[in-house]
């Protein structure tokens, strides 16, 4: 077996421990210095799920200014608004805590900190040159696997979404909590999980030249983890098991994304979050079986591999194009049973917009160049239709 050259980055230090959250201020504190600028959203303050948390750092002496007006999708005004909250505070290091969109604004955050370098400098691959702010980020959701990704995601103007791809935006430390996860509802529990098995499906059938051996093995491990235990989270949210399991897949498969990039399941997502402001798990959902029906031409093959590490009982499908085939179906299915909505019109998406959603998808070059199988804006449109 011949193996091409690639790269592998990834958070250099992973703690994954139920009720860690309690002990942030001594796991991180050496890392973060004495002044943290601690992000995240007002449902999360809301609820307390922080206050442990923040306990805990100001048990260990260190000054913690709260930035809690993280938003879905959050906009560049939100992000520049934590960056001034961060310069206030003479912030020594950054904490994000909560889900992706609170993860994001820290990493961006801590950088624009750090560096006082222009964003508008920084979109793109390989653009942020640093240096950031200490950083640790606490996911509350099993989905995005924001903490070992070197992406950040942001809406700019009114739709449009850019990321900024770098791994000097990796955190320090990820801190995985399951007990964090806990309180999660079924719907978000269903969104977040179906959305880290699109990262895993993605990643693995990615035609970026830096797919790789790692990257299809933790892809595989984390179908195997998500598949098996998201119907339980969904439906007894209070089941550790399944919530660790749910946790650490997320987390896998953001690893493997993180090095082997998604592709147009993400890429079509983008303009029905963007402009409909649907969740992004639930928006990969929408579109997921009719993006890998479009691309199954040229992809069946790398599909019928991972089939059976999501749904067991199709190691027994012989034949590639009848195991990808039911793949594609058991994944539609999965999305029914645990209660998202099946089609674009079902989240309130007019027929009339799908045109130029299909146009908006074409500004993710930096995705569709990763799809098994090329996608133009006809393609684009058909494939929401099809969803619709």
């Amino acid at each position: 077996m011949t193996v091409a050259p690639f790269f592998f980055n990834t958070t250099p230090s992973l703690l994954f421990e139920p009720g860690a959250a309690r002990r942030l201020g001594a796991i991180t504190g050496p890392r973060l210095g004495r002044a943290v600028l601690f992000v995240t959203d007002p449902g999360l303050r809301r609820l307390g799920l922080c206050d442990a948390a923040l306990a805990s750092l100001e048990a260990e002496g260190i000054a913690a200014t709260v930035f809690d007006a993280v938003e879905a999708d959050p906009s560049r005004a939100t992000l520049m608004k934590a960056v001034e909250a961060g310069r206030q505070a003479r912030a020594t290091g950054v904490v994000g805590f909560g889900g992706g969109s609170s993860l994001d604004v820290a990493k961006l955050a801590a950088l624009l900190l750090g560096s006082g370098e222009d964003l508008d400098q920084a979109w793109g691959v390989g653009q942020a040159k640093g240096p950031r702010l200490p950083l640790a980020l606490v996911p509350t959701t099993a989905g995005t696997g924001s903490e070992v990704t070197a992406v950040s995601i942001i809406t700019v103007g009114e739709e449009e979404k850019r990321g900024v791809s770098s791994a000097i935006i990796l955190p320090d430390i990820a801190v995985l909590d399951p007990e964090l996860t806990l309180g999660l509802p079924p719907a978000i529990t269903a969104a977040t999980g179906i959305d880290a098995m699109v990262h895993a499906i993605e990643a693995y059938a990615s035609k970026n030249a830096n797919n790789n051996p790692l990257s299809r093995m933790l892809a595989k491990e984390a179908l195997r983890l998500i598949g098996a235990n998201i119907e339980t989270a969904v439906a007894d949210g209070r089941n550790v098991a399944a919530r660790s399991a749910m946790l650490l897949g997320s987390m896998l498969a953001g690893q493997a994304f993180a090095n082997a990039p998604v592709a147009a399941v993400h890429a079509l997502a983008y303009p029905i979050g963007g402009t409909f402001h649907i969740p992004h798990g639930l928006s990969n959902a929408l579109v997921l079986p009719h993006v890998l029906r479009f691309n199954a031409p040229d992809a069946a093959h790398l599909y019928a591999e991972i089939a059976a590490d999501a749904f067991p009982h199709l190691a027994g499908e012989e034949s590639v194009q009848g195991r990808c085939a039911a793949f594609i179906e058991e994944l539609a299915a999965l999305s029914r049973r645990v209660g998202l909505q099946p089609r674009l019109r079902d989240v309130g998406i007019p027929e009339s917009a799908l045109a130029k959603m299909a146009a908006d998808a074409m500004k993710q070059q930096r995705l569709l160049v990763n799809n098994p199988r090329e996608v133009g804006e006809a393609d684009a449109l058909a494939i929401y239709r099809a969803a619709w």
